[in-house]
C-alpha cells in the first residue's frame, strides 16, 4: 500500500511530501464534474448508500456553513469593545493583533474566542445532517478544523483525526513537553471573570448592560500543570505538539485507509480550501486516481474541481454544504 499516512512520528510530514509529489504528477487541467447538479447530487447520493466506507475531509468550510463565521455580525456580537480598540474585524486577525498587548488582554480575548468556537454548538445543524448521511457506514473523519464540532454533534471520538490541533487544549511553550491540557474549566472561569452572564439555555452572553471587561485577572493567566507559560495547540509552526492523543488518531486514520484500499471507498471532501490542500486534498485526489473503485467528491462554495484525469470518478458541487446536505437527506 502507498503509504499516505503513516503511524511513524513523522507520519504527518511524510503525508504532505506525499501529496506534494503526487499533485506535481497531474495533467494540470481541472474539471467540474461530469453532469447536471442534480445528476451529481443523485450521484452522491447513490454513492453513500453503495460505498463500503467514506473517508471525511473536512475544511473550515464545513463549519462555515454551519453558522461559525469569524466575522460580521457574530464577531461585532462578542467582541465589538476588541474591534474598537484594536481596528481587527474579524477573530482570525484578532488573534495575531492581540499577541502584543498584555497577557490579561490577550488572554480574555483567547477566553471568548475558544468558547464561541469550542464550547458551544454551531447555529445551524450541518454537521448533524452529514451525521445522519453516514448513520450505517463504516467511516473516517480527517479535519483541519479545530472547533470539537464533529463530536458535538455526535461522531465517534475514534473516527475523527483533528490534523491541526483544538481550541480546546493549551500546550506549554516549551516544546519539548510533549503534552496537552484541557482548558474548559479554565476557559468558563474566565468568561465569569470578563463579566459575561448564562443565559436560559446555559450558553454565556453579554449582560443587558453591555458591561464586559477586556482583562482577566493577572492570576488567570493560564499556565502548564509545571507552571510554564501556554500557548494555543494550534499547527503554525513546528513548535505544534502531537500529544498521544494525536498520535493514536493518526494511526486509527492510517489503518483506516490501509484496510479499505482497493475497496468501494467514496473520498467526500467537504470545505477544504486552498491554504492546505496537502493535508486532505491531494492525498484524496491521489488515492482516488490509484483505485478505480473509489470515487472522489467535493463539497465547495466556489473551488468545487477535481483534476481532469479523474473527472469520471468524481463528483463536483459548488455551492452552499448546508443547502446540499440538507437535499441529500
Amino acid at each position: 500500500m502507498k503509504n499516505y499516512y503513516t503511524n511513524q512520528p513523522n507520519g504527518y510530514l511524510e503525508s504532505i511530501q506525499k501529496g506534494l509529489i503526487a499533485v506535481r504528477s497531474y495533467d494540470l487541467r481541472v474539471s467540474r464534474g461530469i453532469g447536471t447538479r442534480n445528476e451529481q447530487i443523485a450521484k452522491l447520493k447513490k454513492e453513500l448508500e453503495t460505498a463500503d466506507a467514506v473517508v471525511v475531509g473536512a475544511g473550515a468550510g464545513l463549519s462555515t456553513a454551519a453558522g461559525f463565521t469569524y466575522a460580521g455580525d457574530r464577531f461585532k456580537r462578542y467582541f465589538s469593545d476588541f474591534e474598537e480598540t484594536f481596528g481587527f474585524h474579524d477573530m482570525y486577525t484578532g488573534g495575531f493583533v492581540v499577541m502584543n498587548a498584555a497577557p490579561e488582554v490577550m488572554w480574555a480575548y483567547w477566553a471568548r474566542h475558544i468558547y464561541f468556537n469550542r464550547y458551544i454548538s454551531a447555529p445551524k445543524p450541518v454537521y448533524q445532517n452529514l451525521l445522519s448521511l453516514l448513520d450505517g457506514k463504516d467511516y473516517f473523519v480527517i479535519t483541519t478544523n479545530v472547533d470539537h464540532q464533529f463530536q458535538r454533534a455526535g461522531f465517534d471520538k475514534k473516527r475523527l483525526f483533528y490534523t491541526q490541533g483544538d481550541y480546546g487544549l493549551f500546550q506549554s511553550v516549551d516544546p519539548k513537553v510533549q503534552d496537552t491540557f484541557d482548558n474548559e474549566v479554565w476557559t468558563m472561569r474566565a468568561m465569569e471573570a470578563q463579566g459575561f452572564v448564562r443565559d436560559e439555555a446555559g450558553i454565556f452572553q453579554i449582560p443587558e448592560n453591555g458591561d464586559v471587561s477586556m482583562q482577566l485577572p493577572t492570576e488567570l493567566i493560564p499556565t502548564a500543570p509545571n507552571g510554564d507559560p501556554v500557548t494555543m495547540n494550534l499547527r503554525s509552526d513546528d513548535t505544534f505538539v502531537e500529544d498521544a492523543g494525536w498520535r493514536k488518531a493518526s494511526a486509527a486514520y492510517s489503518d483506516f485507509l490501509r484496510r479499505h484500499e482497493n475497496l468501494h471507498v467514496l473520498y467526500l471532501e467537504i470545505g477544504v480550501g486552498a491554504n492546505t490542500p496537502v493535508i486532505i486534498k491531494y492525498p484524496f485526489w491521489q488515492m482516488t486516481r490509484d483505485n478505480r473503485q473509489a470515487t472522489y467528491a467535493c463539497l465547495n462554495y466556489g473551488e468545487a474541481y477535481c483534476p481532469k484525469e479523474i473527472e469520471e470518478q468524481a463528483i463536483c458541487l459548488d455551492g452552499d454544504t448546508a443547502e446540499m446536505l440538507e437535499e441529500m437527506i
